[in-house]
């Protein structure tokens, strides 16, 4: 019998995925699966798949397509998917461990109560992405693209979103305490009751951005054009950090700094996962009744 390549075993093995699948859905009905996944499968493709509350632990799934694939309770360590792509994927409730999903797509994906400590979004794209009510503590997402995005009630405390183009993005009362959002596109965004507290938006663009109820106590202001914010009121550029390189609305002034402090606890973050075997292990899975 021929050798099968890494690539025709992956195959094989979602092949038969699904067909344990479908056999659980007959002969085992009503006993649940949990599917895991682990090995080096980069360029992958999970499209379309139901793997609701499937393992993805220590693997190598980079540009791997997962295009409207069903990932509701999954849970992912230490592994890695870059530049993969999860268009329109449901990955709502998630756990996120060690991940590295730099410039992954997330275009329209369902991310709402996903959990985890300083995943890596770098330079993803997560257009119109929701992540309402999201806890992501410490998360890298330096450079993403969140335009149209729904952050609502999102945990990002000490997250960095440096240089991200947030344009009409929803952080309604968000949590981003202790955040790095320096030089960010902001224009037409939602701050209203969002929490900024020690956060820096230092030469960021905040063109008609909403800050209504929102808390600036130390928030770094330094260089920021707020100059059509809107809902920006004077007691708030009070308690932040506010010098002459800001450009404020008409009848706002910058009255510095006076040495607020803003103590916060933020959780380790987990090391970043390991790099994958080389030569790589072909992908395996494994498929377990639970009583």
């Amino acid at each position: 019998m021929p050798r099968q390549s890494h690539a025709a075993f992956a195959v094989a093995c979602f092949a038969l995925l699904i067909a344990g699948s479908a056999r659980a859905g007959s002969s085992d009905e009503g006993v649940p699966r949990v599917v895991t996944f682990g090995g080096s499968c980069p360029s992958c493709s999970l499209s379309g798949r139901k793997l609701t509350g499937a393992s993805f632990t220590g693997g190598n799934f980079d540009k791997a397509s997962l295009v409207d694939t069903d990932l509701r309770g999954a849970s992912f360590t230490a592994t890695t998917f870059r530049g993969s792509d999860f268009t329109r994927a449901d990955l709502r409730s998630a756990s996120l461990l060690g991940v590295n999903f730099s410039q992954a797509v997330f275009t329209d994906a369902k991310m709402d109560g996903v959990e985890g400590a300083g995943p890596n979004f770098s330079g993803a794209d997560l257009k119109r992405a929701r992540l309402v009510s999201a806890q992501l503590v410490g998360a890298n997402l330096m450079g993403a693209t969140l335009v149209d995005a729904n952050l609502a009630g999102a945990e990002l405390v000490a997250s960095n979103l440096i240089g991200v183009d947030a344009r009409r993005t929803d952080f309604h009362g968000a949590d981003l305490t202790g955040a790095r959002l320096n030089k960010g596109r902001f224009t037409d965004a939602s701050f209203k009751g969002a929490e900024l507290d020690g956060a820096d938006l230092s030469g960021g663009d905040f063109t008609r951005a909403d800050f209504h109820g929102a808390s600036l106590r130390g928030t770094r202001l330094y260089g920021a054009d707020l100059s059509s914010a809107r809902e920006l009121k004077q007691d708030q550029i009070d308690e932040a950090c506010v010098d002459g390189s800001a450009h404020l609305p008409s009848g706002l002034t910058a009255r510095g700094c006076h040495g607020i402090h803003v103590s916060m606890h933020v959780p380790p973050i987990p090391p970043a996962p390991p790099a994958p075997p080389a030569p790589p292990a072909p992908p395996h899975y494994h498929e377990h009744g639970e009583d």
